[in-house]
């Protein structure tokens, strides 16, 4: 059997590697903007940027919530939970997890009907006539992925629960 240590790291390092898309997706953007910016300048912008950032921001959210999610990144406030019982701290954290994973389960489904409908309808960009729906998948696979991640976290807060 797998042990939940192995599961932990292997999430972790998935996680890892979709963020590193997203650090590479933002570099793109930043290359891309400066070159539009510097086309503009000469009279030749590149067209679809505006396209382009919005689609790829979206991956770039979306595929940087799971490392985020890992490395505690988000905002919260501990200053009462610092406070409470361990038992307490922990029964919190794992509700909160559930809900989260419940939350974003639900992004994750309704964003892949959706994606799958721009699919059937073929819906593209108004400029760059591009498919649209990579893009919302992308946003599936991310949301995903934090859903894999909140569940791990869910079953972290139940292991240590057991410790006490």
């Amino acid at each position: 059997m797998i042990s939940f240590l192995r599961i932990e790291k292997f999430v972790n390092a998935l996680a890892e590697k979709v963020n590193l898309i997203a650090a590479f997706a933002v570099a793109f953007i930043m290359l891309l903007t400066v070159g539009d910016v510097a086309g503009r300048l000469f009279g030749s912008p590149i067209p679809g940027t505006f396209e382009l950032v919005g689609f790829v921001g979206s991956a770039i959210i979306s595929f940087s919530l799971p490392y985020t999610s890992i490395q505690n990144g988000h905002i919260s406030v501990d200053i009462l939970m610092a406070k409470m019982p361990r038992l307490v701290r922990v029964v919190v954290y794992a509700v909160n997890a559930l809900v989260s994973l419940a939350l974003f389960g639900v992004v994750t489904w309704q964003s892949a009907v959706y994606a799958h409908g721009l699919r059937l309808s073929g819906e593209v960009s108004p400029t760059l006539q591009m498919p649209v729906y990579p893009f919302i998948y992308g946003v599936a696979v991310g949301c995903g992925m934090l859903c894999v991640v909140l569940f791990v976290e869910f079953l972290r807060q139940f292991k240590g629960a057991e410790i006490e």
